[in-house]
């Protein structure tokens, strides 16, 4: 009996082509610029957080505030990037096959 596993071989090499043609002029399943703000949100996220908790003793409720709004801004304008994005993408762009195609 031949199972077939969510992080077999083919699904894994699957993954790593696909991130390779991020770099080409390749077709890829990713987007490198969802990839790239991924990447930049993560980074801010993490600065902010640990700057939270290095301050939060000599914070005071506005601080807070404005600390919670300004990450809530910065999620906000991502997601509406992203909508956006997805829908200004052209229906007849070329399909990209997965490893269950």
């Amino acid at each position: 009996m031949n199972k077939k596993y969510f992080f077999g071989w083919s699904n894994i090499k699957w993954f790593i082509k696909q991130l390779i043609f991020l770099g080409t002029s390749k077709p890829s399943f990713f987007s490198k610029k969802r990839i790239e703000s991924g990447i930049a949100f993560l980074i801010a996220q993490l600065g902010m957080v640990y700057f939270l908790t290095k301050n939060i003793q000599n914070m005071d409720t506005y601080d807070i505030c404005v600390w919670a709004a300004t990450e809530f801004a910065v999620a906000g304008y991502i997601i509406s990037h992203i909508q956006k994005e997805k829908a200004t993408q052209q229906s007849g762009s070329e399909e990209i096959k997965t490893p269950e195609d």
